[in-house]
């Protein structure tokens, strides 16, 4: 059975006048389920607010558009409330509690990438709500109710059927929500567009590395994460996982072309990919992009806290480790030949300029 890597947008499953929430479908993205991976999208207007909710699945958010608020309970710890905004990366390890929270007028928009091995349904997040038409509490009698939160019937029914929305919904321009605290956001979420820069070539294109270093608490989910951003024409070099590890692409910005190799050098996808896309290169397999003259960013999450690549092309890549006679003998070529290719890429690593 070939493997179906065609780039997906989401699809919407449920929202309003506060939003919405799109998610990738396995049954579209067959990847999704092979990999035990989700992909979704919170979109929220001005003051939509998303209902606290916990999964079924470790993920990595990230904060593809506007600004906003979220508020994060993880097991047993007090309330974190987060002022976020575009570029923030958030680890949201199993168990923790969030809500999110928009009041301005551009749109906030959070991208979710997390493990489904654990979850429900292998390739989707199942979200459990706290409260609203289908939270959690709607399925208890009143009297268990009642007796949890030790209030009167009365005040438990009021408490559990008040609320009519469904995950989503657009609170009064005079409502009071907690004010974020920039102390709260230290250790919890780490933006990619302002952060040191792991790899910076100049035409070529930059990128920085979310791992157990700059927010350890990834090291909690179990996922690693970069954001790359291809300058114009450029070419990222080809490469593969070397520690087993998928990795899942969403592309933020621009659009470009994709390469993708499997097993006996076969060529499994070779398409255009543009914003709002998003694929998944199997285990081991190598890939390779050129963005188009304006250029192409992409954020990835990679099914390890600490990931290792291998290149195949550039200053570091494999080939330069191999001695001549070795190079001579695998392409079956002649020293001058040979020569020619060493030659090349002495300066370049993983991002490679546009031509001259």
């Amino acid at each position: 059975m070939e493997l179906d890597l065609t780039p997906k947008l989401a699809k919407k499953l449920y929202g309003g006048d506060g939003g919405a929430y799109y998610a990738w479908c396995p049954n579209e993205l067959p990847m999704l389920r092979e990999g035990n991976i989700g992909a979704a999208k919170l979109a929220l207007q001005k003051n939509g607010f998303a209902l606290p909710r916990y999964s079924d699945s470790a993920k990595v958010a990230y904060v593809l558009q506007g600004s906003g608020v979220a508020g994060i309970v993880l097991p047993e710890k007090e309330e974190k409330v987060l002022p976020i905004k575009k570029g923030d990366a958030i680890a949201l390890p199993f168990g923790v509690v969030t809500w999110w929270y928009n009041k301005e007028d551009t749109e906030l928009v959070v991208l979710f990438l997390g493990d489904t091995s654990k979850a429900h349904k292998s390739g989707s997040f199942t979200d459990f709500f706290l409260t609203g038409s289908n939270g959690i509490f709607t399925g208890f009698s009143t009297e268990f109710v009642s007796r949890a939160w030790d209030v009167e019937e009365s005040v438990a029914k009021t408490l559990v059927g008040s609320q009519s929305g469904t995950g989503i919904v657009k609170l009064d321009p005079s409502s009071k929500m907690p004010e974020p605290k920039k102390e709260h956001y230290n250790g919890m979420a780490l933006n990619c567009e302002e952060a040191p820069l792991d790899v910076d070539i100049k035409n070529g294109g930059k990128v920085v590395v979310l791992n157990t270093k700059n927010l350890p608490l990834v090291g909690e989910v179990g996922l690693g994460a970069d954001l790359v951003r291809l300058n114009g024409n450029a070419m990222c070099s080809p490469g593969f996982s070397c520690d087993s590890a998928l990795q899942v692409t969403y592309i933020v910005r621009g659009s470009g072309r994709v390469q993708v190799v499997g097993v006996d050098g076969k060529r499994v996808l070779e398409t255009t990919i543009k914003a709002g896309n998003l694929f998944i290169v199997p285990r081991f397999f190598v890939v390779s992009k050129i963005a188009d003259p304006d250029g192409m960013d992409w954020f990835s999450i990679i099914t390890t806290p600490n990931p290792i690549f291998t290149h195949l092309a550039g200053r570091t890549s494999v080939w330069k480790a191999l001695s001549p006679e070795v190079l001579q003998a695998s392409f079956g070529v002649p020293p001058d030949v040979e020569q020619k290719f060493s030659s090349k890429r002495k300066a370049e690593e993983i991002f490679f300029p546009p031509p001259n």
